[in-house]
């Protein structure tokens, strides 16, 4: 019995010590310095750039789903130093476009989306969002603005590879 309350002792040295131990080694956590006449911290609101307007939500009536063959348009040349940054309407076209009847509801009953059912669209997006599907069958989802001069222009949100080749 003496051997057992020397160890159960033994143990609870050994315990006691490697906390002691412990508490040595973690540094406290230094106070935060006091905020003096300064306001609470504001709350987190989710926007990251606090004051910076937010865009407006796309127009459900006015987006339309198209399929047709995605090629680079007349004359489009090199692309310009903006063209990584900037959307622009003058790069590519969709010949051959079909629209999808497949939609939720309300969906392209606008106006314009009504008014734009063509052939053709010339397609308002980055360089970089349209550039690898150049010449494929594709899908594209967007907001359509009236056309001004011939061809509607889709503001292109999404795009989807339907087939390697235009056929």
């Amino acid at each position: 019995m003496f051997s057992r309350v020397t160890c159960a002792a033994c143990l609870a040295l050994t315990v006691v010590s490697w906390c002691v131990q412990a508490q040595q080694q973690t540094p406290a956590a230094p106070a935060a310095p006091p905020r003096q006449g300064l306001p609470p911290p504001a709350p987190k609101t989710g926007n990251p750039t606090p004051g910076t307007p937010q865009p407006e939500p796309p127009a459900v009536a006015d987006r339309v789903t198209v399929s047709g063959c995605l090629q680079m348009a007349r004359g489009a040349g090199a692309a310009p130093a903006s063209a990584a940054t900037a959307p622009a309407s003058n790069r590519f076209v969709l010949n051959d476009a079909k629209r999808d009847a497949r939609v939720p509801p309300d969906t392209g009953t606008s106006d314009a989306a009504a008014a734009a059912s063509a052939p053709s669209y010339r397609l308002e997006a980055l360089e970089s969002q349209l550039s690898p599907f150049v010449n494929m069958r594709v899908e594209l989802s967007g907001e359509v603005k009236a056309p001004a001069d011939g061809s509607p222009v889709l503001l292109v949100e999404f795009v989807r590879k339907l087939a390697p080749k235009c056929q």
